[in-house]
Order: structure tokens, then C-alpha cells, then sequence
């Protein structure tokens, strides 16, 4: 087996079981918050906005893509599941319940496999993941790029609330990602204290500008709801990631049959 068919079986399986565990949780940690965000989003006339996908949170990352629709998540670039304004026809949409979890999985596994092949890729550059323990290091590292850092500044958004406009939260969500990415890297694999200070710097950099903000933060849903939503989305996004990672360690070793980097294989 060559490295490009390695890299995406490895990914491909992982992504798999990862992104039904993901679609799980989140019909029990994620959607019931949704639902009950979309009855205050009712009873407020409905207040609508650009929403990023959720793992995904998903971000959810990440969390990923979220089964509602139009909830949020810091796994997932801000915009790619946006909501039509009231007015305009929205479509058709997946049913409540089965039908729902069913694209809910769906979206999952190809937002997995996407990451798995991003964590696959660039592990490959440093040796590849050896094992089930250090995919849990590497799913860490992708939960802190794409969930956790992101998320300091856009935090997960429930139905009814408030946001910046699309492309300026597309720009800052990817420079976040690149330079905490960028900014571990340096840390881990190139051990000097020049680059360690230029690591942080590039990993603090996006919060000192700051995340783009909506105009008012007013917003039919209470706080605690928001509170719990973000929580939630949070550890969904790291139970995926470290699934991830572990899976990305044991199938990697379980079919290169060597501790060497599966571009050795490349031939």
C-alpha cells in the first residue's frame, strides 16, 4: 500500500468511528440545548444570523456540524451551515428526530475523515503516530487548534444569538487555527528559546486583536443556557478529538506494520 492509499484509510476509519461518537454525544449533550434555544428564538420573533457549522464542533469542530442547523461550534470555520433570513423560503430540511440523527452522523463522518486526514498528513511529516498514546497527543493538539482557541474569542452560538458578520469571523477563526497550529509546532518540535517566545506570540497574537464582535450582544437566550451549550460543545469536541487521535494511533500501527513513517512505504 502506497502513502496517499495509507493516509486515507487511516483517516477514512478514523474519521468513521469518530464522527459517530461525536453524532451521539450530541444528541444528548448538544441537541436538547438546541431545541430549547429555538423555542426562546420563537418566542422572540426570531432573530437570525450567519452560523457557523458545529461539531464542531465542528466546530461543533468539532463539534463540527450540529444537528440543528444553525447552532454553532468553534471546530468548523464560522459560515458553513449559514441560516436564510426569515423571510426567504429556507427549504427543505431533515425531519426531527431519526431522519435528523441520520444527516446528523452523515455530516459528522465527513467532517471526521476531513480532520483525520489533516491530523494524518502533517503527524506524517514528524514520523507518523506510533501508537494509540501519542494519537491522543496529536488529538489534543487538533482539539487546541481548532476548538479551544478559536474558541476563546467566538464562542459557540445557540439559535436567536447575536454575530459578527460572516467573513471577518472566516478570517479570524483560520488565522487562530494557522498560528496556534503554526505556534505548537514551533513549541514541540524545534526546542530553542527564540522560537519558544515566537511561538507564543503567534499563539497569543489573534486574542490581543480580538475577535470580531456583533453590534449587540441583545438576545432572547439566558445566559445559563448559553453557559451550558458552550460547556457542552466543548467536551463533545474533545472526547472527538482525543477518539480521533487514539483511532488514527491503533489503525496507523495496526496496518504499517513498522514504528517508521508511512512515507517510508512510498515506493
Amino acid at each position: 500500500m502506497n502513502l496517499f492509499r495509507n493516509v486515507v484509510f487511516v483517516a477514512a476509519i478514523a474519521g468513521l468511528v469518530a464522527g459517530v461518537v461525536l453524532a451521539c454525544m450530541q444528541a444528548y449533550a448538544t441537541v436538547p440545548l438546541i431545541l430549547k434555544a429555538e423555542v426562546y428564538e420563537k418566542a422572540g420573533g426570531g432573530h437570525h444570523h450567519d452560523h457557523a457549522a458545529a461539531p464542531a464542533a465542528t466546530n461543533d469542530a468539532m463539534s463540527t456540524v450540529a444537528p440543528a442547523g444553525n447552532a454553532t461550534s468553534s471546530a468548523a470555520p464560522p459560515g458553513t451551515d449559514a441560516m436564510a433570513p426569515a423571510e426567504e423560503d429556507e427549504g427543505w430540511a431533515p425531519a426531527d428526530g431519526f431522519e435528523r440523527f441520520a444527516f446528523s452522523v452523515v455530516a459528522n463522518i465527513v467532517t471526521g475523515i476531513g480532520f483525520a486526514l489533516v491530523l494524518v498528513a502533517v503527524s506524517e511529516f514528524f514520523g507518523g503516530v506510533g501508537n494509540w498514546r501519542q494519537g491522543v497527543f496529536w488529538g489534543l493538539a487538533g482539539f487546541a487548534v481548532f476548538t479551544l482557541a478559536p474558541g476563546l474569542g467566538l464562542q459557540p452560538e445557540l439559535p436567536a444569538m447575536p454575530a459578527a458578520d460572516l467573513l471577518p469571523r472566516q478570517i479570524w477563526w483560520t488565522a487562530t487555527a494557522a498560528a496556534t497550529a503554526i505556534g505548537l509546532g514551533l513549541i514541540v518540535f524545534r526546542r530553542s528559546l527564540p522560537l519558544t517566545i515566537l511561538a507564543v506570540l503567534l499563539i497569543v497574537a489573534p486574542h490581543v486583536v480580538g475577535a470580531p464582535q456583533p453590534d449587540s450582544f441583545e438576545t432572547p437566550i439566558p445566559e445559563g443556557l448559553h453557559h451550558q451549550f458552550v460547556v457542552a460543545v466543548t467536551v463533545t469536541n474533545l472526547v472527538f478529538w482525543l477518539v480521533l487521535g487514539a483511532i488514527v494511533g491503533v489503525v496507523r500501527r495496526r496496518f504499517t506494520a513498522t514504528a517508521t513513517s508511512m512515507r517510508d512505504s512510498f515506493a
